[in-house]
């Protein structure tokens, strides 16, 4: 009877016929090797079991009964192979089914003592030494739980053990005692595990006993060969019967069952559950696979059956056994080298989403908490979610990923060092990825082109740690980074990617050069990881971006929608499809917040980052190395500016190189700059300033832009550091203190014109950027010294940046202070209650539009005039040289006269902080210019010739506010005082020397500025210019102004014959009105306003 009390299955399998029992049974020993049973087998048993049925004594009457033969050799032994299901098999699988699951206790660790009934019987029973027979039937009865005398139903701890009435019958004719040996160990197993119900796996009963075989030997005590070399045989045939189990199921009688014959559950669970497999048993297996060629399919088949079953879970789910199965497998090199060489292992034709489905290792890298249905577990209502709400569900997925990451780190750590084979099988299975999700860099990703971001995350995550062995403080291994790797036979497949200064033909006649040899480990994982980061952590923060675009849309429409929703009460079938709608758009929105919380809190582990920015330290060094053709680490000397000829090398690397560690760092900047305390290296200055300084190595006006963002964000405020964590090492190191300013400034000039569609925009953002850093850095006096020397060595140069300057600031005040009145009005105009609601969208609209760009300008504005103070302080001299003098008087005056004149009342806004707008800190700073360049006659000359907006009573009215204001102290507004009385007195003196010239002919004035030519120069394009005209246009555009062809000041000729012309007229003009003025006997008659 079952244990349950329902009687066995009414039917069983059929036995096989004595055919392919024999081939079986040839099979079966050709497997099991050494010494079997069968050498010792006993006369042929009957064919039918006896099972009395009170003590298991009677005889069956209508069983068959073969005639005895003589003992046939083991292969003959049919009769040892007890198929058909005895007649007491129901109950001694009934037994086996309540026992074996309870038998691994630490009870039957050890071989259990002999049973004593009596204190006589025990004091005996010592005196008597166990002989080796009795030690084995009670050994093995107690491990296999079975037993050959009807009498004995347990074991010395209690345990029930099954009757084997075949195997009894058996003994009792060949007229031995009725125990069990290891020569007949063989028999019981095959009977035991035949009585089974076909309900069970036979491996339930096998692997406990395997497990207390195991236990029994390892607690052996003392020097006994003869039970060593027992339980050693018990061992080997108990794991032979095991795989037969799974591998040759009807020796049991029994039909192949997927279902059971497997080791799936068993991986599934952990080494020390009874019912798991444990470490013995995988090391027993690896001893025997060069002999058993069926037991290395069969675990492998059973791996790639929980990968497959791990690819339907997420980490909502029980993932964790499949992981821990691939952790415990990991342990033995042997079973990971078959792994590897399995189809599913890599398959090169998969694309990128199936890859992380349908390859072994692609459904463990695929657990991660950005599964779209993880996030909204972990974000559940975040819209409704505050700060804290949210941070602590970040802090619980990063210990849960960690941990998960750590795993993932275990089992590729293994299969690297399993054998060259398999890590080569590893390496192509990671290239494989990178090279199948180029899309994930598109400026639209399709989802269903590319791998998963949770999938290519944990990627980098593993990549990045493979790293670290070679990623030491002095960089000690860099130089077995080879920069011949994409010329060999790379991994990876950089064909279609931008190269940093080569097109696509370069690149492509460069890498057609192939070079012999092979890449070593350190540079093929090297550049694994460098595309890991580009298209895994950085496609991810990319996304992020992409969320917050889309998650403002969402709100915007859900606000309207709410707002809509008001009107629509009265009309329900209208209503009900709003709200349909509103229920859309706000279930989109939550998915996408509760996304971007999951990635924020993916990527702002700080453990992950600070191992991320260790590896860009390596790649930083790394392109300095090949751009320099140096052995340049941080502790060494870079000269610059770099090599004219730039190497091929490096010219044709992709572009991606350069990006990662640019996009990598701005992140960490900018959201965990803690990181960055022990992460940021001078290399970092050094990158920033060299390809600042030989710019014309990177041709990405993009990319050359963003190490200036990289060295702003570098001087923010962090923590205790108010200059920020580059703040210092920009102010005092030597590297710095002798190529900043001057790489800074290059660039400041070379981003005027970049070539893309937005860089009249673009240039103001950079600008801003570079004024950060020259603030930061100021404060030492070296790079004040270094502003004169170079406006004195490149004169050129230094004049071109300085007019620049003035155009900026020319054009930021005049945009940003413009705005002022127009924002005035529509302040106004919504004070109005009769404005109707639509009239006052509109102007709420227009209202919005002209704060964010007064904000805009007026930031950038106040960045431009504070610089240009620290400059005209250091340097007044250079801004009022000819070529630019009169433009900056011109754009003072304008602006002064803005802000104290008249036009001032226009500029009363309400919360003007809110615009960045500060009068009290923007008319000192302009005083501030003027008393820098007061010393110079021609900038007083200049203010004074202005006649469209110097006028002495805006000096005046600007003397008053500053001493109301009390925005200078005394001193500044007595200079000013004396300043504005100097340019009254030129003003007068020009007036009185200045001739009406405005009938001048045509062909005397400037076509561009209408003025009258002092020194006329005919251009490349044969147009003639005055030439402070074409000049104060070169220092803005290196063009022609007319043909747009490249062009400098001295492609121009003097034109002789015109200027001798205009002198020849003017001379006229003036003895004329000298005439004039000797026949009336007065002064010559003021024609100024």
């Amino acid at each position: 009877m079952d244990p349950s009390g329902q009687p066995p299955p009414a039917s069983t399998p059929d036995a096989p016929d004595q055919e392919t029992m024999e081939q079986i049974r040839r099979r079966r020993l050709a497997k099991l090797g050494g010494t079997s049973s069968g050498s010792s087998t006993p006369a042929p048993a009957p064919a039918s079991g006896t099972t009395p049925s009170g003590s298991g004594t009677s005889q069956q009457p209508n069983s068959p009964k073969p005639a005895p033969t003589e003992k046939p050799a083991p292969a003959a032994s049919q009769a040892k192979i007890n198929i058909t299901r005895l007649p007491g098999a129901g109950t001694a699988g009934s037994n086996i089914s309540n026992n074996s699951g309870s038998s691994t206790g630490s009870a039957s660790a050890s071989a259990p003592p002999r049973k004593q009934t009596s204190s006589a019987s025990g004091a005996a029973a010592a005196a008597v030494p166990e002989s080796i027979e009795d030690y084995a039937d009670r050994v093995l009865s107690s491990i296999f739980r079975v037993s050959v005398n009807p009498e004995r139903t347990t074991d010395a701890h209690g345990h029930k053990l099954t009757f084997l009435p075949g195997l009894s019958g058996e003994l009792a004719e060949d007229g031995g005692s009725l125990r069990l040996s290891v020569s007949r160990l063989e028999e019981a197993i095959v009977e035991a595990a035949t009585a089974l119900p076909h309900d069970r796996p036979i491996f339930d009963y096998l692997l406990p006993c395997w497990k207390r075989v195991a236990r029994t030997l390892k607690m052996l005590r003392g020097p006994a060969p003869q039970k060593e070399a027992l339980l050693k045989e018990a061992r080997r045939l108990c794991f032979s019967n095991c795989i037969f189990s799974l591998t040759v199921p009807e020796l049991f009688g029994r039909d192949a069952n997927p279902q059971h014959d497997t080791l799936v559950p068993y991986l599934l669970r952990e080494v020390e559950n009874d019912q798991g497999l444990d470490l013995d048993f995988f090391a027993e297996a690896i001893a025997r696979m060069p002999e058993d060629d069926t037991i290395e399919p069969l675990f492998t088949s059973a791996m790639v059956d929980i990968s497959a079953r791990l690819a339907k879970m997420s980490m909502n789910d029980d993932y964790k056994p499949c992981v821990n199965a691939l952790l415990t497998y990991s342990r033995f090199p042997a079973l990971l080298n078959a792994l590897a060489e399995h189809p599913s292992f890599h398959t090169p034709t998969l694309t990128a989403p199936n890859i992380e489905l349908r390859t072994i290792l692609g459904p463990f890298f695929r657990i991660s908490p950005l599964q779209p249905e993880v996030t909204t577990i972990y974000f559940a209502g975040p819209r409704t979610m505050d700060k804290g709400r949210i941070q602590t569900s970040q802090s619980a997925l990063q210990m849960t990923l960690t941990a998960h990451q750590g795993d993932l780190r275990t089992i590729i750590n293994a299969l690297i060092r399993a054998s060259p084979q398999t890590r080569n099988k590893v390496l192509d299975w990671f290239a494989h990825i990178m090279n199948t999700n180029h899309k994930r860099r598109a400026m639209r990703v399709d989802p269903q082109e590319v791998s998963s971001d949770g999938f290519m995350v944990n990627v980098t995550v593993i990549l990045d740690t493979l790293c670290e062995p070679f990623m030491d403080s002095t960089f000690s291994k860099i130089d077995r980074i080879d920069i011949n790797y994409f010329r060999r036979n790379p991994r990876i497949d950089i064909k279609d990617e931008t190269k940093l200064n080569a097109d696509q033909a370069q690149s492509d006649a460069f890498y057609a050069n192939k070079v012999e040899g092979e890449s070593n480990f350190i540079t093929e994982i090297f550049f694994l990881t460098l595309a890991a980061h580009h298209y895994g952590s950085e496609a991810t923060n990319a996304k992020m971006k992409n969320l917050d675009r889309d998650i403002k849309h969402f709100e915007k429409n859900i606000a309207m929608m709410e707002a809509e929703r008001q009107k629509l009460l009265n009309r329900p079938d209208q209503l009900r499809m709003l709200d349909i709608a509103l229920a859309r758009h706000t279930s989109v929105l939550e998915r996408c917040l509760a996304l971007k919380y999951s990635i924020e809190g993916v990527l702002l582990e700080q453990k992950m980052q600070s191992r991320s920015l260790q590896f860009m330290r390596y790649v930083t060094v790394w392109l300095l190395r090949v751009a320099s053709q140096t052995d340049y680490t941080p502790d060494k000397t870079l000269s610059l500016p770099l090599p004219k000829e730039q190497p091929q090398a490096f010219q044709c690397l992709p572009e991606y190189a350069l990006q990662d560690v640019v996009d990598n760092t701005k992140f960490v900047f900018r959201y965990i700059p803690q990181v960055m305390l022990s992460a940021a290296g001078d290399e970092m200055i050094a990158l920033c300033v060299t390809f600042l300084e030989s710019s014309e190595y990177i041709r990405n006006p993009y990319l050359k832009s963003s190490l200036v963002t990289l060295l702003c964000h570098g001087t923010w405020p962090t923590y205790t550091m108010k200059k920020g964590i580059l703040g210092d090492a920009l102010t005092n190191t030597k590297f710095a203190n002798d190529y900043l300013l001057h790489a800074v400034m290059k660039f400041y000039i070379e981003c005027e014109s970049t070539g893309v569609h937005t860089q009249f925009y673009d240039k103001f953002n950079i600008r801003y950027e570079i004024f950060q850093v020259i603030k930061c850095v100021w404060s030492n006096d070296v790079y004040r010294q270094q502003l004169v020397q170079s406006s004195k060595s490149n004169r050129a140069f230094f004049v071109r940046f300085v007019n620049l300057l003035m155009n900026d600031a020319t054009f930021v005040l005049d945009e940003g202070l413009g705005k002022f009145p127009k924002i005035h009005d529509l302040q106004n105009r919504l004070k109005d209650p009769s404005l109707s609601q639509e009239d006052r969208e509109k102007t709420e609209e227009e209202l919005r539009t002209a704060e964010g760009q007064a904000t805009s300008y007026m930031q950038l504005a106040n960045e431009t005039v504070a610089m240009m103070r620290l400059f005209t302080e250091t340097l007044s001299e250079a801004f009022t040289m000819p070529e630019i003098v009169h433009r900056l008087a011109g754009m003072l005056d304008y602006n002064l006269d803005i802000l104290t004149g008249p036009k001032s009342r226009t500029l009363k806004v309400e919360n003007p902080e809110k615009y960045f707008f500060n009068p009290k800190t923007l008319l000192p700073e302009l005083v501030d210019i003027y008393l820098n360049l007061g010393d110079s006659p021609s900038f007083v000359e200049a203010v004074a010739a202005d006649g469209r907006s110097y006028k002495p009573s805006t000096m005046t009215a600007t003397a008053n506010i500053l001493r109301t204001k009390h925005l200078k102290d005394e001193k500044d507004v007595r200079a000013w005082d004396a300043l504005s009385k100097r340019i009254e007195e030129a003003k007068e003196a020009w007036d009185r020397a200045e001739l009406d010239y405005d009938d001048a002919p045509p062909e005397f004035e400037d076509p561009i500025m209408g003025i009258l030519m002092t020194d006329p120069v005919i251009l490349p394009s044969k147009h003639v210019v005055d030439r402070s005209t074409i000049m104060q246009h070169l220092l803005s555009d290196p063009k022609d102004p007319y043909t747009r062809q490249p062009m400098g000041i001295e492609d121009v000729v003097p034109d002789v014959e015109l200027k001798e012309r205009i002198e020849a007229w003017k001379a006229g003009r003036r003895a004329k009105a000298k005439g004039g003025l000797a026949a009336s006997g007065g002064d010559v008659m003021d024609t100024t306003e």
